[in-house]
C-alpha cells in the first residue's frame, strides 16, 4: 500500500455515493464530512478504505504503507480542480493593469493592440522550451495551492503553427509535473490581425482543426475539448456553432466562453450542441440559465475576471436556485492573474453569495464535471484517484475563510504521492 493518511480532525469527503456532480439543493442532503477518519491509498494511486483508523488497519495494518502521514490537528479537502486556465503564454502585461486602474475597458484596451494580441505576438515569437518553463513554473504554484487537477487552453496562437506549439508544451508538461492536466483547443480565442471573423472562422475549421486531428492521431498531443471565443465582434454565435461543431465532429468536448461581455444567444447555441461546459456567463440570460439546468451543462464561473474586469456579476445564486450545475475556475491568463483555487472560492462567496460548502464542490467534484473527469476526481471515496489536500485548522472552513489559506497547507497528495509538502 503506498499511503496512509490517519486519524484526521475533518475529512470533507465532498460525497459519498459517486455523485459525477452536486446541484445546490442536493448539497444539503449529500454534502459529506467526515470527523476523526483516516485515508488508505493503494500503489496504483486509488483510494481503498476511507474510515475510522481502527476499521482501516484491521484489514491493513499501518506496517503495510510506504508512507504514513499523522494528520491529527488536521483538515482534509479532495484535491482542488481548476476548470478554466490559459496557463501558456509569454509577454508581461503589468503595464495593462494600470491601465484598467485608469479607466480602460478591456474592448479598449484589445482595440489597441493590447490584450490577447499583444499576448499573441509574444508568444508567437517565444520558443517552446521558453513556453515550457514558464508553463511549469505557473502549474509549481497551482500545486502549492493545491490544484491536482486543471484544464489547460491553447489560444495565443491564433495560426496553425503557434496553437500546435502550444498544445505540444501543454502535453510535455503533463509527465513534468503532478497536477493532471486536461488539454483544451482555442485557436478561436480571437479574430487575428488583418483577418475578418468570417475567414478566421474558415481559418479554424479548415486549417487548424485538421492539423490539430493529425498531431493527435499521431500520439503528439492528446485534447479533450474545443473552446471558442463567442462574443459580439469576435466571434458571433453563427461561427462559434460551425467552429465547436467542427470540433465535436472530430471527438472533442465542448467547453466555451458565452455571455461574457454581451448576451448574443451563445449560451442556447452550446446548449443545442450539447456542450459539456460554457465559462463566463456574466450577461446568461433567464432561459440560457434554464436551459442550462436541463441540460446539466457546466456553468464555470470566473470570479477574478469579472473583479479584475469589474463586469457584471454572473446570476450566480440564480444559477444555483435554479439546478445550474456551478464549477469554478481563476480564468489564469495575464488579464486575470491568479493561479489559487483558494483565492478563487474566497471570491465566489464573497462576491456571488456562494455558501462555503457550494464553494467547495464547484472547485472540486463539480469543476472535475466540467472537463469529463469527476468519476476519478473531485470527492475522497473508495475508487476515486488519492488526490488530497492537508492543511492546519480547526475547521475545514478556514481553507475559503482564510485570504492566505495556501499558509495552512501542510500536504498535497496526487494519486498517493505526497507531491507538496510545507517545510517547518
Amino acid at each position: 500500500m503506498k499511503l496512509l493518511v490517519k486519524n484526521a480532525r475533518q475529512v470533507v469527503a465532498v460525497c459519498s455515493q459517486m455523485q459525477k456532480f452536486l446541484k445546490s439543493q442536493d448539497i444539503e442532503r449529500q454534502f459529506v464530512i467526515l470527523e476523526n477518519t483516516t485515508i488508505a491509498i493503494d500503489n496504483s494511486g486509488v483510494i481503498t478504505h476511507v474510515g475510522p483508523y481502527r476499521d482501516v488497519i484491521s484489514i491493513i495494518p499501518e506496517d503495510q504503507f510506504e508512507e504514513v502521514i499523522d494528520a491529527s490537528g488536521k483538515c482534509v479537502i479532495p484535491g482542488l480542480v481548476d476548470g478554466h486556465t490559459h496557463a501558456v503564454w509569454a509577454g508581461d502585461r503589468v503595464h495593462e493593469f494600470a491601465l484598467k486602474l485608469k479607466g480602460a475597458s478591456y474592448m479598449e484596451i484589445h482595440q489597441a493592440g493590447g490584450g490577447i494580441g499583444f499576448t499573441v505576438d509574444k508568444t508567437r515569437a517565444a520558443s517552446e522550451e521558453e513556453l515550457l518553463e514558464l508553463y511549469l513554473q505557473r502549474l509549481g504554484q497551482m500545486l502549492k495551492n493545491g490544484t491536482t487537477l486543471v484544464e489547460s487552453k491553447s489560444g495565443y496562437g491564433l495560426d496553425t503553427e503557434t496553437e500546435l506549439k502550444m498544445l505540444r508544451v501543454i502535453e510535455k508538461a503533463k509527465s513534468l509535473q503532478p497536477i493532471e492536466i486536461s488539454s483544451t483547443y482555442c485557436g478561436a480565442h480571437s479574430v487575428p490581425k488583418g483577418m475578418s471573423e468570417i475567414n478566421a472562422t474558415k481559418d479554424v475549421i479548415d486549417m487548424q482543426i485538421p492539423a490539430v486531428v493529425d498531431a493527435i492521431n499521431s500520439g503528439e498531443i492528446v485534447v479533450d475539448s474545443i473552446d471558442v471565443f463567442c462574443e459580439k465582434g469576435v466571434f458571433e454565435t453563427e461561427t462559434s456553432k460551425q467552429i465547436l461543431l467542427a470540433g465535436k465532429d472530430t471527438g472533442m468536448m465542448i467547453n466555451f466562453h458565452a455571455e461574457e461581455l454581451n448576451y448574443i444567444g451563445g449560451v442556447e447555441m452550446g446548449v443545442e450542441l450539447g456542450a459539456t461546459a460554457i465559462s463566463h456567463l456574466e450577461e446568461i440570460s433567464d432561459e440560457g440559465i434554464r436551459q442550462m439546468a436541463l441540460s446539466n451543462a457546466v456553468a464555470v464561473i470566473l470570479p477574478t475576471t469579472a473583479h479584475i474586469l469589474k463586469l457584471k456579476h454572473p446570476p450566480v445564486k440564480k444559477m444555483l436556485e435554479e439546478g445550474v450545475i456551478v464549477a469554478l475556475g481563476t480564468d489564469f491568463n495575464p488579464n486575470a492573474y491568479c493561479l489559487s483555487m483558494l483565492t478563487v472560492m474566497n471570491l465566489a462567496c464573497i462576491m456571488f453569495r456562494m455558501s462555503m460548502e457550494e464553494a467547495l464542490v464547484a472547485a472540486t467534484l463539480n469543476a472535475a464535471a466540467s472537463v469529463g473527469k469527476s468519476d476519478m476526481h473531485g470527492s475522497i471515496e473508495v475508487g476515486k484517484w488519492g488526490n488530497l489536500v492537508l492543511f492546519d485548522a480547526p475547521r475545514w472552513e478556514h481553507i475559503i475563510y482564510q485570504m492566505n489559506a495556501s499558509e495552512l497547507i501542510s500536504h498535497v497528495v496526487q494519486k498517493g504521492h505526497v507531491v507538496f509538502k510545507k517545510i517547518s
